[in-house]
């Protein structure tokens, strides 16, 4: 018996009544084409028993249809809502998204990015990792690459970048604790060769020097940006000769080990210790105390981030404009009660 001939593209577009490339369009999950004529074509490629050859197809366009999405750190909540955003649109245009974890690591980035190239990348979007080089993308740019940095930018790059406004948010959140009538602050986490924690400090101290703080009251205490850096930030404060009464953190993973450490010394965190995080992760709004936090949207972010690349790719281009995100402060327990209304009550109390 004579085996049946393979089926072809233009078997489909018979079948189905439509052009040889309305045909490629839809196998390649193009959003070009109308529903109604998508419809008829998936069902044309099952009556004559189509199989689509991705690989052969990765060969003609010399790209494939995947975004490498490259993150600085899973295990921070913050990047992990991040990726959830970014990968939601992804998926809901047809394109595999490829997530790598280079924990704050330059040369595992290098080789997740050179692997990437090699599998022809259709775009990349980026955390840098910690002590990134200038120059560490430009292999990719010169390859016409479409590259959007999510988060973190590099000094001097024309790589487009998506991230919230940290300067403002520090600004509010600062503000806020000074509000409160804290007039002896810390920023604790993040280190100096990193953009975002200049945005963020910058931020801290313009609102420590407007409303009226002594800059021998401003304390910045670098630190990893983990609970581990938050607890260690902490130790370093309260063992100053005048400790602050406040922090805010570089985010909220170091806001939550500022918290633990204060448990740990049987300090409540609030009362006895003022502590503001930066990102309002999920977790934020479930811990005891509540957090308060600067929120920065990160699924929406990530979905800005994805929306950006998409239009590169469909555009050709390499080139997009920043997008700086809004930014507010959620204001939940953890900074406590008004330190002047508390001092006036214990004077009262004093002299009774």
């Amino acid at each position: 018996m004579a085996s049946r001939a393979k089926a072809t593209i233009f078997d489909i577009a018979r079948e189905a009544g439509v052009s040889k490339s309305t045909v490629s369009l839809v196998l390649q999950g193009s959003g070009l084409i109308r529903p109604e004529t998508a419809v008829k074509v998936r069902k044309a490629i099952e009556d004559v028993g189509y199989v689509y050859n991705r690989g052969a197809a990765n060969l003609r366009k010399a790209h494939s249809n995947v975004i490498g999405m490259v993150i600085n750190d899973l295990t921070n909540p913050f990047f992990a809502e991040l990726a959830v955003g970014m990968e939601r649109v992804f998926q809901s245009a047809g394109i595999v998204p490829f997530m790598a974890n280079t924990a704050e690591n330059p040369v595992r980035q290098e080789e997740v990015l050179k692997s990437l190239m090699e599998q022809g990348v259709a775009g990349l979007i980026v955390s840098p990792a910690r002590g990134t080089t200038p120059g560490a993308f430009r292999r990719l740019e010169m390859a016409g690459v479409p590259i959007v940095f999510a988060m973190r930018r590099l000094p001097e790059s024309r790589i487009p970048v998506i991230a919230p406004d940290n300067h403002r948010g520090a600004y509010f959140a600062t503000a806020h604790l000074i509000g409160k009538g804290h007039r002896r602050l810390a920023f604790f986490g993040g280190s100096s060769d990193l953009v975002v924690y200049h945005e963020r400090v910058g931020g801290f101290r313009e609102a420590c020097e407007t409303l009226g703080i002594d800059t021998r009251d401003m304390l910045v205490i670098e630190g990893e940006t983990s609970r581990k850096g938050g607890i260690a930030c902490l130790e370093t404060a309260l063992a100053m000769a005048e400790p602050p009464t406040a922090a805010l953190c570089f985010n909220d993973a170091v806001a939550f080990g500022v918290m633990l450490a204060l448990r740990k010394r049987g300090l409540e965190p609030g009362p006895d210790f003022a502590v503001v995080g930066f990102d309002d992760v999920i977790e934020a709004e479930h811990y005891m105390p509540a957090l308060t936090s600067v929120a920065v949207d990160s699924p929406g972010l990530g979905e800005r981030a994805a929306h950006v690349m998409l239009k590169m790719i469909q555009s050709g281009t390499t080139r997009a404009e920043d997008h700086i995100g809004a930014v507010n402060l959620v204001i939940r327990e953890s900074c406590g009660p008004d330190r002047r209304t508390r001092n006036r009550a214990a004077a009262v109390g004093g002299a009774a």
